[in-house]
């Protein structure tokens, strides 16, 4: 009689699990390789590998990237955006974050729950305080931004509705 014979395969060798990985993921790796090379033709692997390296040459690189008239044009930007949020109350600014984060989550819930609302329902929120509380500060928010559109454009005479109430 024939007597079964043990076998176990052999173990794969790292390079045939590699072989046999990159086979599995050629797609994802070609994709990877185009974005390397992007970012290298755009310096922003040598960016960031100065960042690592504890940022020497990081500045001139950074300047490099962002010469011509792009670059021109998103420091103007970065500076105009600095201006307006010095000139902002931190404080504010934290009433108001906690104020859009809380009012995000509470969509999200109403979302969430499949929840319609129907003409009645948005008259009966029209008495509720909170909303009348949000619908003021967005009105306050619009009416600034308004009077700030129309100053830029050198607009400053008042018209009847706003002498009335006082504004």
């Amino acid at each position: 009689m024939a007597k079964a014979l043990d076998f176990t395969p052999r173990e794969p060798t790292p390079q045939e699990r590699l072989h046999s990985g990159v086979e599995d993921s050629t797609a994802a790796l070609e994709e990877g390789l185009y974005l390397l090379r992007q970012l290298h033709e755009h310096g922003v692997l040598d960016v960031l590998g100065k960042t690592v390296r504890g940022g020497e040459g990081l500045i001139a690189a950074l300047l490099h990237i962002t010469g011509g008239e792009s670059g021109t044009t998103l420091l103007r930007n970065v500076t105009e955006l600095g201006k307006t949020l010095s000139a902002l109350d931190p404080r504010e600014v934290s009433v108001l974050g906690q104020a859009v984060t809380t009012g995000v989550n509470e969509g999200a819930r109403h979302v969430a729950a499949g929840k319609g609302i129907g003409l009645g329902e948005l008259l009966g929120l029209l008495k509720d305080r909170d909303v009348q509380v949000a619908l003021g500060a967005l009105m306050a928010v619009l009416k600034g931004a308004g009077r700030a559109l129309r100053e830029a454009n050198g607009d400053t005479v008042k018209t009847a509705n706003q002498a009335e109430v006082g504004r």
